[in-house]
């Protein structure tokens, strides 16, 4: 099936109900998530959102720990962070300007993460809420969100750190993966989506693609084969339904021969724990023996460097950022959110 194609047809899919299949975590596994969960709730400021070192990228942090409660089984009405929940999902609308669409503060430097992982959050808990008001409110935010998206989108079919317009064009490829699985999420939740913008996209990923099967920093600027990004960029294809194709064999190739769960690779490269949270989903939704030797191998790796108030402490970024990756991580097997389901 060609790629025009699956985007039209790929089934709207809405969190309505729980997964009968998911699979029962290991106990060791479920008390770490557990408290990586509680140290997050604890981090959470009476404002709703979350922040990363020297109070940075706070609508970032805010989608990304939210999201890692939804996977673990909570919604803004159930479950033990109901609460904080509902605390991060008002605090992003709060953070939607009612012009543009964009979700996020104009003078954060790269707020273009920030408004990608919260219309991949958002669309999750727009796909449970059972309120009418509250439904039509977050409706209108992802829906004037994905009209900002495209408007930010450059003139090669990327994003940047900030929009086209507010960044002179400039493309870089981890925004764009960032926009493309917050934009998949919002069609799946049945927000409309027009394809030209993930057809787009889609193809300045390509552009970006080395003759070894990895995915540059940028389409202007080079920057040579990244891992996180080549992995960032899989899991965008397989959200779209591309398993099979010649072009997502490359990638996987490509990932397969430089990344591993072990951590052996966190020297060879920067930015591991956003790599594998990306590649953790291509494994996921691999299945089978492979996802059980990889999840057996990486969640063992987290859960030997896991501090004692259950948060994990490596990169510069910070706790809260490097919490909420491994938290995720480690609830896949929930199977809970959509976007992440086989």
């Amino acid at each position: 099936m060609n790629r025009s194609l699956v985007l039209l047809v790929l089934p709207v899919m809405l969190l309505v109900g729980r997964p009968v299949s998911a699979e029962r975590l290991d106990p060791a596994i479920k008390k770490a998530a557990e408290k990586a969960l509680d140290f997050l709730a604890r981090e959470q400021r009476r404002q709703g959102y979350w922040e990363a070192n020297g109070g940075q990228y706070r609508v970032a942090m805010t989608a990304l720990s939210a999201n890692a409660m939804l996977c673990e089984g909570s919604t803004t009405t159930r479950g033990r962070f109901a609460k904080n929940v509902r605390a991060a999902v008002d605090y992003l609308i709060e953070m939607a300007d009612p012009d543009t669409g964009r979700i996020g503060y104009k003078n954060d430097y790269h707020y273009m993460y920030g408004h990608g992982f919260s219309m991949l959050f958002l669309s999750q808990v727009f796909g449970e809420e059972e309120d009418s008001d509250r439904r039509e409110q977050l409706q209108q935010v992802l829906t004037k969100a994905v009209v900002f998206c495209g408007n930010a989108q450059t003139t090669a079919g990327g994003w940047g750190y900030v929009s086209a317009k507010d960044g002179g064009d400039f493309d870089e490829g981890s925004t764009c993966i960032t926009q493309v699985q917050g934009l998949r999420a919002c069609r799946n939740a049945g927000i409309a989506v027009p394809k030209e913008i993930i057809e787009r996209a889609i193809k300045y990923i390509e552009k970006c693609t080395t003759s070894e099967g990895g995915v540059q920093y940028s389409l202007k600027n080079g920057g040579g084969s990244r891992p996180p990004i080549t992995a960032a960029a899989l899991a965008c294809l397989f959200n779209a339904g591309e398993y099979e194709s010649e072009y997502a064999k490359k990638l996987m190739k490509f990932c397969k021969t430089h990344l591993s769960p072990s951590g052996e690779d966190a020297h060879t490269f920067g930015h591991w724990h956003y790599t594998h949270y990306y590649y953790a989903q291509v494994m996921y939704r691999v299945g089978g023996e492979e996802w059980k030797s990889y999840f057996g191998t990486i969640s063992k790796n987290i859960l030997r460097k896991q501090s004692a108030d259950g948060s994990w402490k490596e990169g510069h970024v910070g706790p809260v950022y490097t919490t909420a990756i491994n938290s995720t991580i480690l609830l896949l097997d929930n199977g809970y959110l959509p976007v992440y389901q086989r």
